[in-house]
């Protein structure tokens, strides 16, 4: 689901990822490149059977595509998982990869428990598994499970619950000690949950997104739905994408003045709300317009929000509120040195423009049945129809079926 370029930011370590490769830099001020790291997930150590699946059979190898990336809380350390089932941990003080792991399935998300100890992957089977972060070496657990493929995975604060989205429209609390015991359900989406994010300085306030065009805001271990945005009412007509359906592929949160940037799939817009806690409820501020596709964003708590776009010219843009309002700031040494680290590495972004179908093949396929069995039974009834009046002919002028001698249909013909 997230396999075209990403973001990723935690202090002033800030990653930049496309394709098999990702490019680690820092915002602060520096002209030096001393502090760049790179990695290609092409050259990672092969697991022996790489091209067998589980029953022993061959299967298709991977491109070595990153599918999903995530720093640590304190941003000690990196975490990413590839197409080629395989589960990278680095620490990032230096930057060093510490093991590189295989999982059962492709992954779709990953995240670190607060403490930092384990580093939970969610897969496509439905699957969540645990792998120790100060044991690198060490296989997954098996955690938990659900019916249907996960989207997301998320743990709370305090490291009491794992929160798991799945495509079939529901958010999952689990209690993180004893998985099998679930606190609660949230329940109110009508397509698959594509995010979820538990607010850091208000833990027991849950955001999350979804295929049906909606931001909603949860108290999670009640269950309860306390806010609801539904982001086609915000939408410009004149937009290009206004008769789109669209899922949110981030949503990132700012701890000063509890900022919300939402991204949508598909769409070059950056939705900013600003989170009352008191009232519970979403205030919409503004959108951010952009001329090329925005791949990815994310707030740095010291300067703003990070804008991650398809322009080889000026691939970052760094947007902060002036007067309460968001706007993109002139570009600064900073910027100018991250935009040119990028440029020279423009070929890992370029290569993952294009590729990710993003969310839409998880929507729900309608079908009309009503309307086909009409058409087909109009067609039937035409048919018998048809063969009703060949075998029993219309009545001639007197009220009685005229027969056509063969003798006089041939004379007929001659004349």
């Amino acid at each position: 689901m997230a396999s075209s370029a990403g973001l990723a930011v935690c202090g002033q370590a800030l990653v930049v990822r496309g394709g098999s490769r990702f490019l680690a830099t820092t915002t602060a001020s520096s002209d030096e490149d001393d502090s760049l790291f790179t990695y290609d997930c092409s050259t990672a150590e092969k697991k022996s059977q790489e091209n067998k699946g589980e029953d022993g059979q061959p299967v298709e190898k991977g491109s070595d595509t990153i599918l999903a990336s995530t720093f640590s809380k304190s941003g000690s350390y990196f975490a990413l998982t590839d197409d080629s089932k395989r589960l990278i941990l680095f620490r990032t003080k230096p930057w060093q990869c510490l093991s590189v792991r295989t999982v059962v399935r492709r992954c779709t998300a990953l995240t670190f428990t607060a403490s930092e100890e384990k580093l939970l992957v969610a897969d496509k089977s439905g699957d969540v598994y645990s792998f120790a972060v100060l044991e690198p070496n060490e296989c997954g657990k098996l955690e938990l499970g659900h019916l249907s493929m996960l989207l997301d995975v998320a743990v709370s604060p305090d490291d009491r619950y794992v929160l798991t989205a799945d495509r079939d429209e529901k958010i999952r609390v689990s209690w993180a000690l004893a998985p099998h015991n679930i606190e609660s359900f949230c329940l109110g989406h009508t397509e698959f949950v594509s995010r979820i994010f538990v607010v850091p300085d208000h833990p027991e306030l849950l955001l999350s997104s979804s295929g049906d065009c909606t931001l909603r805001l949860w108290d999670y271990r009640r269950g309860q739905e306390l806010h609801c945005c539904h982001l086609t009412s915000l939408q410009e007509p004149a937009g290009p994408w206004s008769d789109k359906r669209f899922a949110a592929s981030r949503i990132a949160y700012w701890s000063r003045d509890s900022w919300v940037a939402l991204l949508c799939d598909r769409v070059p817009v950056v939705y900013i709300f600003q989170l009352e806690a008191p009232r519970r409820q979403l205030v919409y501020k503004q959108q951010l317009s952009f001329q090329h596709s925005v791949w990815d964003a994310a707030f740095e708590e010291s300067r703003g929000l990070w804008v991650l776009q398809d322009c080889r010219e000026a691939p970052l843009v760094l947007c902060r509120p002036v007067d309460g309002q968001w706007q993109p700031v002139p570009e600064d040494a900073v910027v100018r040195t991250l935009c040119m680290q990028l440029r020279g590495h423009w070929a890992m972004l370029e290569g993952a423009a294009g590729v990710d179908e993003g969310f839409s093949s998880l929507y729900k396929a309608t079908f009309d049945n009503v309307t086909t069995y009409l058409k087909k039974k109009e067609e039937r009834l035409q048919q018998q129809l048809r063969k009703k009046r060949h075998k029993n002919p219309p009545p001639g002028p007197n009220g009685q079926t005229k027969k056509v001698k063969a003798g006089e249909a041939s004379w007929s013909g001659s004349s």
